[in-house]
This record gives structure tokens, sequence and C-alpha cells, in this order.
């Protein structure tokens, strides 16, 4: 269990939202396959809604704003001291920034910034709103990783906005990928050099107990999904809501 009460570091992935069309078939499907409750927020602030797991926030989901949107991701949001300044540095690291900075109530300061891959991701200066209250447990946040057909760029960046040390993957050297580790020495995820990505995505990764189950109730949900597959840290699957947006669950494997 893995419940949080104050603010995570700065480079931490803090927060995930996921903008779709239709708020109603998401919480039917998202409360289906991890069991969330959700707290619809008011008409004035776009029916933000909270998902809810013991009743602390773990992600949130609203009606996309773009009636023409297409394409909907999970977006991560990094934790922060100084929303400003790291906007900032993004800014002179070659990214842009695409909203803010900017006060959303008494909850905290966010800047949506995209990287010099095309990646979009946020920021997060807590205030009121911490972020996830539960992570690394099932039907939470487990991990975020990077996918890019540009690893070399998107690293420079990501140390140049958030100072992380880099170090390879002894586990899979076969592979091009590098952990982000904050000042600390601690993992906060990683970067995936892929020459066949065709665009550049922050991918995000749910703890499940039994992936193969939670598989089954995407699919009786509405969604669909690729067979899941064992690697070297778990039992993996890769999912798809209804509306297109791509994410993974992972469970530790069993003996």
């Amino acid at each position: 269990m893995s419940e949080l009460t104050t603010t995570q570091p700065a480079g931490t992935p803090t927060w995930i939202d996921l903008g779709i069309p239709d708020l109603d078939r998401a919480m039917t499907f998202y409360g289906a396959l991890f069991g969330w409750e959700f707290d619809v927020g008011p008409a004035e602030f776009g029916h933000y809604t909270q998902c809810l797991l013991r009743g602390r926030p773990v992600a949130a989901i609203r009606p996309n704003p773009d009636p023409d949107a297409t394409d909907f991701w999970w977006n991560v949001y990094f934790a922060t001291d100084d929303c400003d300044a790291a906007a900032a540095r993004a800014r002179d690291a070659g990214g842009a920034i695409i909203t803010g900075p900017m006060d959303v109530l008494d909850q905290g300061r966010t800047a949506i910034i995209k990287d010099t891959t095309g990646a979009q991701c946020g920021l997060w200066q807590a205030d009121a709103h911490i972020g996830c209250e539960i992570v690394n447990e099932p039907n939470t946040l487990l991990r975020n990783d990077l996918v890019t057909a540009e690893s070399g760029p998107a690293r420079d960046f990501y140390v140049a906005v958030f100072g992380y040390t880099l170090d390879a993957n002894p586990d899979m050297p076969e592979l091009d990928f590098t952990f982000l580790r904050r000042p600390d020495g601690h993992e906060i995820g990683g970067i995936a050099g892929d020459p066949k990505a065709t665009k550049s995505r922050w991918g995000t990764l749910f703890q499940v107990d039994d992936a193969d189950a939670a598989v089954r109730r995407a699919v009786d949900a509405g969604g669909t999904s690729a067979e899941p597959y064992d690697m070297i840290y778990g039992r993996v699957a890769n999912i798809t809501d209804p509306f297109g947006t791509e994410f993974d669950v992972g469970a530790a494997m069993t003996s």
C-alpha cells in the first residue's frame, strides 16, 4: 500500500488525467476495470472528475473540450517546486509551452509543455491538491515511460528540465532504454527508444493484481486488448479504452 499525504519530490510523476468525448461511458469503463468511484466536478470547471480509490484521488477524467478531437491519451504531470521556473527551463531546452503557467484555484499551479520530440506532459506545483494520493498498488498508477524515435534529444531535454541522472538498463541491454532518476537516485520512469515509433508519447502503466483478469474486465466493458505477455518485471498487457486511448496494465509474476 502506498498512500501519500505530502507532495512528491520534484521530477516525480504525480498526477494523470484523460480528456475523452463521453464522460459517462468513461466512468463505466474505468469503474469496471479498476473499481474506481467518481466525484464529478461542476460544469463551470468542465466536469473535471476525480477518480477515487478508497475515497482518495488516483487520477482524473473529463469531457474533452475539443469536439473534433480523435486522439486521446493519459497525460502525466511531473511534480515541481516552481512551475514557472520549470516551464522556462523547458522552453530554454528547446521545448514549447502549450498552456500556462496558471493557477488552478487553490489546488496548485500548472503548465502543459511539449518536449523536443513532440511528446506532451504537464507540470504540477501542488497546493491543496498534492496529486495521486495512492500509487504503486493495484488499480493505481505504477509508472510512466516515454516512447520515442528520438531518445537522445529526449534524454537531453528531461535532464535539462528536471536534473535527472541517466542509467542504462542492465536487465535488457539489447534495448534502447534509459532509466530516469531524480537527484536523490530514485527511479521515476524511463525513455524507450523505438525507431518505429511514429509519435513520441508518455505511456501510463497501471498496476493490477492479475493482468489476464484485467484484460477480461476491459473487454467486457467495451475496450480491446492485446494478449498479456510475460516480461522480466511481470505480466503486462496493452489495453485500449472505448475511445482509442492506449495504456498498459501490469501484475507481478506469480510463481
